[in-house]
């Protein structure tokens, strides 16, 4: 981009531009480099002068902390993702602090030391019931119970660095409007799919938290009139717990794992055709429902487990006509290529976000 094109976009003089990009500049935030094809002149001679952002400048790290892995993600100043990395994890620690410890341990491991005092902030992302401002209410899959996450991830860094806490459904739905572009226009629902099913809601691009902060908790939705918090709910019946369940008693393999499932469908093997009919069956019911109350113009399906609806997605769009009135139209079901990075990269949005805000535009203010 070239300053007169910068000063357009910014609808100020060239002066006050000018003082801008110096001080980008004077920061290491931006660099000048030489464009032979620009010369708004047309004539022979010096090439332009163009500016581009300095992507190694600064680094935002995003961490998802799941129940059976913890998600790493850096972020350069450009908005690229750099790095990712992912780990086994044991949910069952049921101590937030030793959870916290080992994510900040492998985020840290993930960031090349030279490029720690770089580093402008780390968001984390937990399928976690949260209020308004960022402390958990309650982590069902993990056992969590109010915990303000964000003071225990910042004690545990070895700087004070800028942090925020989120809703790994919120994050994944974050970084597909701000990385990607998802959800820009219309109503979207983005659900993240692991051993919990959390929904995020974009409108117009804008996240909907609802009243309390929970809006899109798809993988609550009562599947019977049972009463009671134990009672029947979609996460139960098609979160990768249940699924895995469900296709080791099939099969009689009990070490059986969502990769196994996934390549035994594709090899279509009766059992694994079976057991993933019935998730596909399950999630039209589900999408149906959420169809309904929000009527979404389109649908995004991210984590591990959505790895299996590329193979059943015709039998999914089956089911969703088959109990959907013809006066309602069917949402388009999309699938990011990260599958299994989508919350950590959120978070890491939310970071870079903030810096280039200012402010907390995205994710609760917490820790900042």
């Amino acid at each position: 981009m070239s300053r007169a094109d910068l000063a357009r976009a910014l609808r100020l003089n060239r002066s006050s531009s000018g003082n801008i990009i110096a001080n980008l500049l004077n920061h290491g935030l931006v660099r000048e480099v030489e464009d032979g094809e620009f010369n708004p002149t047309g004539r022979a001679g010096r090439p332009g002068i163009l500016l581009e952002l300095v992507g190694e400048a600064v680094s935002f790290l995003g961490v998802e902390i799941g129940v059976e892995h913890i998600a790493v993600v850096e972020l350069d100043f450009a908005g690229k993702a750099v790095r990712t990395v992912q780990q086994p994890f044991d949910g069952q620690v049921r101590d937030p602090g030793l959870a916290v410890e080992q994510a900040v341990k492998l985020a840290l491991n993930t960031l090349p030391t030279g490029r720690r005092d770089r580093c402008e902030g780390l968001g984390i992302a937990t399928p976690s019931q949260m209020d308004m401002h960022g402390r958990i209410r309650l982590t069902p899959l993990l056992g969590w119970r109010d915990v303000d996450l964000a003071a225990i991830v910042r004690e545990s860094l070895p700087a004070p660095w800028p942090v925020m806490v989120e809703n790994e459904a919120n994050a994944f739905a974050i970084g597909a409007v701000h990385g990607r572009g998802v959800g820009r226009h219309g109503v979207t629902l983005l659900v993240n799919m692991e051993c919990g099913l959390g929904g995020g809601i974009l409108v117009a691009g804008q996240l909907l938290r609802g009243g309390n902060g929970l809006a899109g908790e798809i993988g609550h939705l009562r599947l019977g009139l049972e009463a009671g918090p134990e009672g029947p709910i979609l996460e139960r019946r098609i979160g990768l717990g249940q699924l895995i369940a469900d296709y080791r008693s099939q099969s009689g393999r009990p070490h059986a794992k969502l990769a196994d499932l996934i390549r035994d469908v594709g090899d279509r093997v009766p059992e694994a055709v079976a057991v993933a009919d019935d998730w596909a069956r399950t999630l039209a019911f589900a999408l149906s429902q959420a169809c309904r109350i929000i009527d979404p113009d389109t649908i995004v399906l991210g984590g591990s487990v959505a790895g299996l609806h590329s193979l059943v997605a015709t039998r999914v769009l089956k089911h969703l006509r088959a109990i959907t009135e013809e006066s309602f139209p069917l949402p388009r079901i999309e699938i990011p290529d990260d599958i299994g990075f989508g919350a950590a990269y959120g978070a890491a949005c939310m970071m870079h976000q903030r810096f280039l805000m200012g402010g907390d535009e995205w994710g609760s203010s917490a820790g900042i």
